[in-house]
């Protein structure tokens, strides 16, 4: 999800929950979604920022490591 712009309207709160429902998820965390906001995925980024200024260099992450059985 690149955020909410003109171009990118992003999800409601609602149908963030719906999603994460249909999911089946039964917790879930609803982070800064502000126009840096920028999604990784082995290295490579899979969204795009919808701030004039693009990607800034930030203090925190979440990171979701798995680990072989």
């Amino acid at each position: 999800m690149d955020g909410r712009s003109t171009n990118d309207l992003g999800l409601t709160i609602l149908e963030e929950a719906d999603v994460s429902a249909s999911l089946g998820l039964a917790d879930a965390i609803k982070l800064d979604g502000g126009g840096s906001t920028t999604m990784t995925l082995d290295g490579r980024v899979m969204s795009h920022a919808s701030n004039i200024t693009g990607e800034r260099p930030v203090g925190d992450a979440v990171l979701v490591v798995s680990t072989p059985p």
